[in-house]
């Protein structure tokens, strides 16, 4: 048989050989236990920490006749298939390439069959986060209404880009990072168990490399033993993961903090010569950074996080650098590490750095003194500052004065010259944000306008909200439904530049539309308007339609008419089976302009009013649906 990885050869098979998640196996266990498993589950957590080991030991544990204390056996024909991966009723999904909804409504289709062989059909869906969201629709009914025997298991390591419709419907574990500690307990295990010789140094390198993955460190450990011939050696272990001696980081912040730029240059080339990643190198040295600080607060927490590496040296420098030198040599490093990311001559950068944190300022035994200077400077400024607000005041002070006492004349030719700029601005502004408004689009859906669907729209707007992203959030903040018809939604806007964004954004209007047709069951178009322009637009609507308006309703600054909480079902005796008069579909628009409609100190008629009372009559009967 061809060699298997170490972490395929030592993939746990019961809940007891997955280490670091033991609150999470109990429960499930629990749960089977006392017969009260759900029909879907959420493991989510970082990468190689357990979540598909999981999810397929207990397929194997809900499918064994054997079971104990919630553990399966392993031994009945169900276990061995299941390991081997040959039962049928155990379905493993990659949703990273069966993301579409076809497959989905597969599944969905195939789910109710009842199993062929085990008890339950189990399916594990990994990566589940990678599903479209037309795929998370066709999902969504499965799980609120599952067919018997069937279990639904949801892996990922991106909780945050499942819906929260999909998330409400599953029981949701959450895997957490595994301790370098339990890690390194685990490989120990797994080299006495092949017989292969090691240094502990070296296993505890590769378990603080592994950063909380079980399986990246096997994986690690496994190109280990085959650099080094079925001996794990400290040397080794530098080469296969990369990263430096601790002895030469703690050499160049030593060299740092004592300004030594030349040695410091040196312990940098000489670490490009040995063939390292300088990404790696910015990286180390930001986690003994963080070491030395965390050490001068915690000792017994960094010797237990960092294994026992922790030797004379690092207490030395411990001693002798400040907490202000770290945070400085933390700031640069960080700035670094985004730049690396983005160049190609990466040798560089390190050079430069070097120059730089050697010429940091010593924070060491003058921090107190430079704190106290600083005190005072900044006193001194505040006096200057309140001199200076002191010496404008009075400046303007005598200048309203003056102008207290020029002939009323000279102030009256200012205002129309202020004005006529003002009104010279005004169109052109209004301009940039007229020349995007879709009225083609919003016509057709004020000719459908109804206070129901506007209701509607309204209901479900905060439900619409959450679904977005933070981003989009931030953007439809200030907005809300004005007008609503059968086939569309028209959205107001608070700032004009929010408009014109939303506007621009297909994403956002896809999203929308996604959010909409899982919550209503229906994809509306949906229009843009700034608030500032709604008013007129649905005068010019009005008018257009046979219903003028005033003039002084398409320059006030109201609440858009669609958007009020008037009713326009009128003419009705009370009962609910007499004929109703024919209902415009635009008769929501012009009762609501009635209510936005200025007073007139005039004797002419009201035209907005006639009309309506023609309409409707002149008696408002609310009309509640059974």
């Amino acid at each position: 048989m061809s060699y298997q990885a170490l972490y395929r050869v030592w993939r746990p098979q019961r809940f007891g050989d997955l280490v670091g998640q033991e609150i999470i196996t109990q429960t499930l266990k629990n749960a089977l236990i006392t017969g009260q498993t759900s029909h879907a589950y959420l493991f989510t957590g970082p990468r190689g920490t357990g979540k598909t080991s999981a999810a397929k030991i207990f397929a194997k544990a809900v499918n064994c006749h054997f079971l104990k204390d919630g553990e399966p056996c392993n031994e009945c024909e169900t276990c061995k298939a299941i390991t081997d991966g040959s039962l049928n009723d155990v379905i493993e999904i990659d949703a990273a390439s069966n993301n579409g909804v076809e497959e989905i409504r597969d599944i969905r289709d195939k789910a109710k069959y009842a199993p062929t062989i085990a008890d339950y059909k189990v399916y594990i869906i990994d990566e589940v986060h990678m599903l479209s969201t037309g795929a998370f629709n066709a999902l969504l009914k499965t799980l609120e209404e599952p067919p018997a025997n069937v279990i639904f298991i949801l892996a990922t390591t991106e909780p945050h880009k499942i819906p929260a419709t999909i998330i409400s419907r599953t029981q949701r574990f959450d895997f957490k990072r595994i301790k370098p500690k339990t890690i390194l307990e685990r490989m120990e295990y797994i080299l006495d168990q092949k017989g292969v010789t090691y240094e502990e140094k070296a296993l505890k390198l590769i378990a603080k490399s592994a950063e909380g993955g079980m399986r990246d460190a096997l994986s690690i450990l496994d190109q280990a033993m085959s650099y080094g011939d079925n001996q794990i050696t400290y040397d080794n272990a530098l080469l296969v993961t990369g990263s430096v001696k601790n002895n030469l980081l703690l050499d160049y912040l030593q060299q740092v903090i004592a300004g030594q730029t030349k040695d410091a240059l040196s312990t940098i080339q000489a670490i490009l010569d040995d063939g390292k990643d300088p990404k790696r190198f910015v990286e180390d040295l930001t986690s003994t950074c963080q070491d030395l600080l965390l050490y001068k607060q915690d000792t017994e927490m960094v010797e237990e996080l960092e294994l026992g590496i922790v030797d004379d040296k690092f207490k030395q420098l411990s001693e002798t650098i400040s907490d202000e030198q770290i945070y400085g040599i933390v700031e640069v490093l960080n700035d670094v590490l985004n730049a690396l990311r983005f160049t190609t001559n990466q040798d560089v950068y390190l050079e430069v750095l070097t120059v730089k944190l050697t010429h940091l300022p010593a924070q060491d035994n003058t921090g107190q003194a430079s704190t106290a200077q600083t005190s005072v400077n900044q006193g001194t400024d505040y006096q200057d500052l309140m001199d200076t607000i002191n010496s404008l005041q009075n400046q303007v002070a005598d200048l309203t004065k003056k102008v207290s006492q020029q002939p009323s004349q000279t102030r009256t030719v200012e205002t129309p010259v202020h004005e006529t700029k003002q009104a010279n601005a005004t169109p052109a502004a209004k301009k940039s944000t007229d020349a995007k408004i879709e009225l083609t689009k919003i016509y057709p859906i004020l000719d459908s306008a109804t206070r129901s669907k506007l209701n509607q729209f309204k209901q479900v707007w905060p439900d619409l909200m959450d679904s977005l992203s933070v981003t989009q959030r931030a953007v439809m903040h200030v907005s809300t439904p004005v007008a609503a018809g059968t086939d569309g939604v028209i959205v107001s806007f608070e700032y004009p530049f929010l408009f014109q964004k939303a506007q621009s954004d297909t994403d956002l209007k896809d999203a929308l539309e996604n959010g909409l047709d899982r919550i209503v069951g229906q994809v509306p178009q949906i229009v843009f308007v700034p608030e500032n322009q709604w008013p007129s637009i649905r005068s010019d609507y009005l008018a257009k339609n046979g219903t003028p308006e005033t003039s002084g309703s398409v320059n006030q600054k109201t609440t858009p008419a669609a958007d009020e909480s008037h009713t326009n079902d009128s003419q009705s005796s009370g009962d609910d089976e007499a004929p109703l008069p024919p209902e415009p579909a635009n008769a929501d628009l012009n009762e609501n302009d009635l209510d936005n409609e200025p007073q007139n100190d005039s004797q002419q008629p009201n035209l907005v009013v006639q009309k309506a009372e023609e309409l409707f009559g002149n008696e408002i009967v609310d009309v509640k649906n059974d």
